[in-house]
C-alpha cells in the first residue's frame, strides 16, 4: 500500500469522507434559518421546531445501526446506501406539501444522515494507520465544527434569495458528487460476514432515545406543565434503558458493543466525547443569547464575535491531531485543554460583565483552542482500542455519546438560567423571554430605573450559566487524566484489514 503520510493517501481519503461529514453536519443547522420561511408556506406554526427535533432523534437512532451494519456489510456500501437515502429524501423535504410530510421526510433524512457522520468516522481507522489517524480527525473535527458554523449562514442566503426548497435542492448535486468520491475509496472486505442484526435492541434503543430528547426539548420551556411532562418522558427513557442495556448483554449480535464499553478507557473516553459536546452546544446555543440581550449586539454583530470561537476549535483539532502523529501522545493533550476551558468559563462567570466587547472574542478564543483538543483524541483512541472488526461500533458510540451530551448539557445549562431568573425575580425570567424573542427593544416601554435591575438581574443568572457549563470541562479534565490508554501506536494497517484481490465490500 502507498505510504501512510503521503499526499496522493490524503487526496484519495480525505475527500470522500470529508464531503458526506460536511453534509451530514450542515443539515442539522442549515434549516434553522429557513423555518420562520417553512412555517409561513407550509403553516402550523406550533409544529415547526418538529423539522429540527426530527433530523436530531433520527441521527442519533441511526449511528449505531449503520456501526453495526458497516462492520458486518462493508462501510463503503454502507455509505453508498446512506448517501442514497440522504439525497431521496431531501428531494422529498423539498417537495413537501405540510409540516407533517416535512417532518417524515426529514426522519428519512436523519437516517442518512447518521450513517454518514458514523461511517466517515469508520472509514477512517479502516482505511489510515493508527498513528496517521490523529491528524485525519483533527481535519474531520475542523469540518464538522465549520460546517455546523456555515450552516445558519447559508440557510439564511438561500432561503432569502432561492426560497427555504432550495436548503433541501442543495443536497442532490452535492450528494451526486459525494458518491462519485466514495468510489475512490479502497474496497475492502468486511472483517466479519456475520449479519445476526438486534432488531429488539433498535426497538428498546428507539424507546430510550425518543423520550429522552423530547424530555430534554420540553425541559426547556420550563413551566409546570413542561416539567411534568419531562418528568414522565424521562421515566419511560429510563425504563427503556434498562430493557435496551438487558437486551444487549444477552444477545449474541449486540447493537452497542457493550463489552467493548466496558472497558475503563473506552467508557472514560467516551464521557469525555460527552463532556465536550455538553461545553461546545451550551456555549454555541447561549453565547449569542447573552451578546444580543445583555450586550445589546445585532444578530450581525452577534455572529462576527462568535466567529472566533468556532474557528479557533478547527485550529485546535488540527494542531491536536499533528500531535498525535508525530508524537503518538494522544490523552495528554486534554488532560490540559479541558482545565484551561473550566478556568476560563469561571473566569466568564465572575469577570464577564467587566470585559469589553472587543476582549471578550480573545476569551473565546482560549476556550475554542482548548476545546479542540478533545476531539481528534476521543475518535482516535476509542477506533484503536476496537479494533477492524468493531470500527463501526466505536465510532457510533462516541457519535451518540457526544450527542446525548449536547442534548443533556443544552438543557441543564438552559434549566439553571431560566431557574436563576425565576427565583431571583419571576418577573424579570418573563420579561427574559420576550427579549430573546424581540430583543433590546423589550426594554422600551420600562422606567430607566427598571431597565438597570432587569440587565443585572440578567447578567447574575448567566453567571450561574457559565459556571453551570464550567462543570463539563472539570468531569473531561478528570476523564482525560484517568483515561489508561495514553499514546496512540502503530504506524501501519493491520494485515486483516486489506481486501485479496478482486474482494469487494
Amino acid at each position: 500500500m502507498p505510504d501512510p503520510s503521503s499526499r496522493k493517501l490524503f487526496f484519495t481519503v480525505f475527500p470522500s469522507i470529508m464531503l458526506p461529514m460536511f453534509m451530514a453536519a450542515v443539515d442539522g443547522t442549515i434549516v434553522a434559518t429557513a423555518l420562520p420561511a417553512i412555517a409561513g408556506t407550509l403553516g402550523e406554526v406550533e409544529r415547526v421546531s418538529w423539522v429540527v427535533v426530527a433530523y436530531l432523534l433520527a441521527t442519533t437512532i441511526a449511528a449505531p445501526v449503520y456501526g453495526r451494519l458497516g462492520d458486518a456489510l462493508g462501510r463503503r456500501r454502507m455509505m453508498f446506501a446512506a448517501l442514497t437515502l440522504f439525497v431521496a429524501a431531501s428531494a422529498l423535504c423539498a417537495v413537501a406539501p405540510s409540516i407533517i410530510v416535512l417532518t417524515i421526510a426529514r426522519v428519512l433524512q436523519g437516517f442518512g444522515g447518521g450513517g454518514l457522520m458514523t461511517l466517515s468516522q469508520a472509514l477512517v481507522g479502516e482505511v489510515v494507520p493508527p498513528r496517521e489517524r490523529g491528524r485525519y480527525q483533527g481535519y474531520m473535527a475542523s469540518v464538522f465544527v465549520s460546517s455546523s458554523t456555515f450552516g445558519p449562514v447559508a440557510g439564511g442566503w438561500l432561503t432569502q434569495h432561492l426560497g427555504w426548497q432550495s436548503v433541501f435542492w442543495i443536497n442532490i448535486p452535492l450528494g451526486i458528487l459525494a458518491l462519485a468520491l466514495v468510489f475512490r475509496l479502497p474496497a475492502r472486505r468486511p472483517a466479519t460476514t456475520a449479519l445476526r442484526f438486534d432488531f429488539i435492541g433498535l426497538g428498546l434503543f428507539s424507546c430510550t432515545v425518543v423520550p429522552l430528547l423530547l424530555a430534554l426539548e420540553e425541559a426547556r420551556k420550563f413551566d409546570a406543565q413542561a416539567l411534568t411532562i419531562s418528568a414522565v418522558l424521562l421515566a419511560i427513557a429510563a425504563g427503556g434503558l434498562f430493557l435496551f442495556l438487558r437486551q444487549q448483554v444477552r444477545t449474541p449480535a449486540p447493537l452497542l458493543p457493550i463489552a467493548l464499553l466496558r472497558q475503563e478507557a473506552i467508557w472514560r473516553t467516551n464521557l469525555l466525547a460527552s463532556c465536550t459536546g455538553a461545553t461546545l452546544v451550551s456555549l454555541v446555543t447561549f453565547l449569542p443569547i447573552y451578546l444580543q440581550v445583555v450586550r445589546g449586539t445585532t444578530p450581525s454583530e452577534t455572529g462576527l464575535r462568535m466567529l472566533p470561537l468556532t474557528a479557533f476549535i478547527a485550529i485546535g483539532s488540527m494542531m491536536t491531531g499533528q500531535i498525535i502523529t508525530r508524537t503518538g501522545r494522544s490523552a495528554i493533550v486534554p488532560s490540559f485543554g479541558q482545565p484551561v476551558v473550566m478556568i476560563m468559563m469561571v473566569f466568564l462567570a465572575v469577570f464577564a460583565p467587566q470585559l469589553s466587547l472587543a476582549q471578550l472574542p480573545w476569551v473565546f478564543v482560549l476556550i475554542s483552542l482548548a476545546c479542540g483538543t478533545a476531539m481528534p483524541v476521543v475518535q482516535t483512541t476509542v477506533q484503536m482500542l476496537a479494533g477492524p472488526r468493531q470500527l463501526g461500533a466505536a465510532a457510533a458510540s462516541v457519535q451518540f455519546s457526544r450527542s446525548i451530551g449536547a442534548a443533556f448539557g443544552t438543557a441543564l445549562v438552559g434549566a439553571v438560567l431560566f431557574g436563576s431568573l425565576a427565583a431571583i425575580d419571576p418577573a424579570t425570567a418573563a420579561l427574559f423571554a420576550e427579549m430573546v424573542e424581540m430583543g433590546p427593544q423589550a426594554l422600551a416601554g420600562l422606567p430607566p430605573e427598571r431597565v438597570v435591575v432587569v440587565q443585572a438581574e440578567i447578567a447574575d443568572a448567566f453567571r450561574a450559566a457559565f459556571t453551570a457549563i464550567a462543570c463539563f470541562p472539570a468531569l473531561g479534565a478528570f476523564m482525560a487524566w484517568t483515561i489508561p490508554v495514553r499514546r496512540i501506536e502503530g504506524t501501519s494497517l493491520p494485515s486483516t484489514a486489506a481486501a485479496p484481490a478482486g474482494a469487494s465490500d
